[in-house]
């Protein structure tokens, strides 16, 4: 293990000790209590949901540490011109090679210098890393030349997920946020290990119930139809007893008879790739103006992958983001990241640091300047997801579930020196309307903070929060769950306590 990856780890673990060192076990927090042996009590509201467990969300769901895995390839950046074909011929050869038992085939090492890379550098196979030796000026910087507004690395598998087995019914009349189990109609179909769909769907009941087909028009506006919002979560099974399924991570959305309920059924997704890293890089976008928009827009984009990280890179110029996860993606991590200084016009879909559309992802020790949405999700995204110990400053917008009804992500300790915002957004885009339910605010920053909760289907909450508390755009709306407003709530961590908790159980 390397000086800088050591450092990594022994700050992760301090951090995780002042978690647990923080626990008031005396506290009177309505949400949770946590108990003299570490461990976690979650207290319902009258329907029986809880905040839910976020702890398992990231790179193989926060039980492994990345690895560090050998080098096969050193690169030195092209002595004049474009250096994109000589990395891309390298990640091709890497690609062939077979992987370990792990999964592994090797790190490429771009040595020290400046790659410039007219194209995009695409990683199409599992258990490859691209490292470089330092996120600054003096160590490895590569520069998406051009005047063409693409990626600049693009993570993806092929394919689609498949479901592999007809649907059963949930027969619960009420599953409540929070749980790990629920009933079906015949559990003998399945087995533990087994990958399957907590399938929500959207009903045109419950659409009327939460007024999203009630949309203040404008130009472009769209109301809410039902084949749009049904919901797939992806899930293991932990264990079967009698007609009851155990998963792996708890319902982040209350399932009702009366708005649909829900159902189960198997699914593959085989052609996803695993283990690939970008690690200790300066990524930057070439531009001509503070507005121009034909140049580098993602740095990194992940899409069709699972269990994949990046660590120690910093992206500067580009006009979207940083790191983009895609509603393909699930279990990444982004450790240590900075994304600073956007160019482009200041509008709708630019600006989005750190962006969210996948599942049981985690965003961590990460920093953002002059972004819009810093750190955000996106429409129908299927939680639970973390972001956790980020910063932004200069922020031009919000922070926050950004459009159409984010489920299950938590904002732990994010700092901003603008909005935070858990609204009805109404009218705003083509419709975006509520933005999001379980959302949890814990220990936030900003200059003002909305939180509301829709009509039906669950709660957001305002948990530590630090700012002016602000109506939101419609003053109508009901108000989210608030507690400790302007006070540090313990744990002062929720994600971390959840993970120690949990890790100590185990």
């Amino acid at each position: 293990m390397g000086p800088i990856r050591a450092k990594i780890v022994s700050v992760f673990f301090l951090a995780l000790s002042l978690a647990l060192f923080a626990f008031d076990l005396d506290g009177d927090n309505p949400f949770l209590k946590i108990n003299p042996d570490g461990s976690i009590t979650y207290i319902p509201d009258e329907k029986g949901n809880t905040i839910p467990d976020f702890s398992r969300v990231g790179y193989h769901q926060g039980d492994q540490k990345f690895p560090h895995i050998s080098i096969v390839k050193r690169i030195k950046p092209a002595p004049a011109g474009d250096s994109g074909g000589l990395i891309q011929s390298a990640i091709d050869q890497v690609g062939q090679l077979k992987p370990d038992h792990n999964g592994y085939r090797g790190t490429i090492l771009l040595e020290k210098g400046t790659f410039l890379v007219n194209g995009v550098i695409k990683i199409n196979a599992g258990g490859i890393v691209l490292r470089g030796t330092g996120d600054n000026a003096e160590g490895t910087k590569i520069v998406a030349t051009g005047k063409v507004q693409r990626n600049l690395i693009e993570v993806s598998g092929t394919g689609a997920l498949k479901t592999a087995s007809s649907p059963e019914n949930i027969v619960d009349d009420f599953v409540p946020v929070g749980a790990f189990s629920f009933h079906i109609t015949h559990a003998e179909r399945f087995k533990v290990g087994d990958q399957i769909l907590v399938y929500r769907p959207a009903t045109a009941e419950w659409i009327s119930a939460i007024k999203m087909d009630q949309i203040d028009a404008r130009e472009g506006t769209l109301q809410w139809k039902p084949e749009s919002y049904n919901l797939r979560y992806e899930r293991k099974i932990t264990k079967i007893k009698g007609n009851e399924i155990f998963i792996d991570n708890p319902i982040v959305m209350q399932m009702e008879k009366q708005f649909g309920g829900g159902k189960v059924m198997k699914y593959t997704f085989a052609s996803r790739i695993s283990e690939v890293g970008i690690e200790q890089l300066l990524l930057e976008s070439s531009f001509e103006s503070e507005t121009d928009e034909q140049h580098g827009w993602i740095a990194i984009d992940f899409a069709k992958a699972e269990n994949c990280w990046v660590d120690q890179v910093t992206s500067r110029y580009f006009g979207f983001g940083c790191v983009n996860i895609a509603s393909t993606a699930k279990c990444i991590t982004v450790n240590n990241a900075k994304c600073f200084d956007a160019k482009s016009i200041i509008t709708g879909s630019r600006r989005y640091s750190f962006n969210i559309d996948g599942q049981q992802n985690l965003i961590m020790n990460c920093q953002s300047r002059q972004a819009r949405h810093d750190y955000a999700t996106g429409a129908f995204v299927c939680g639970p997801n973390v972001f956790c110990q980020g910063t932004a400053v200069k922020s031009k917008s919000d922070i926050g579930p950004h459009h159409r009804w984010a489920t299950g992500t938590l904002y732990d300790n994010i700092r901003s020196d603008g909005l935070i915002d858990v609204e009805d957004r109404g009218n705003y885009g083509t419709g975006h309307g509520w933005a999001g339910v379980t959302q949890v605010l814990w220990n936030c920053t900003g200059s003002k903070i909305a939180v509301q909760s829709p009509w039906t289907s669950g709660k957001n909450y305002s948990i530590g929060t630090k700012g002016e508390k602000a109506t939101g755009r419609f003053k109508n709306r009901p108000d989210g769950e608030w507690f400790a407003h302007n006070q540090d709530a313990v744990p002062q961590s929720l994600y971390l306590a959840q993970l120690a908790a949990r890790q100590k159980i185990k």
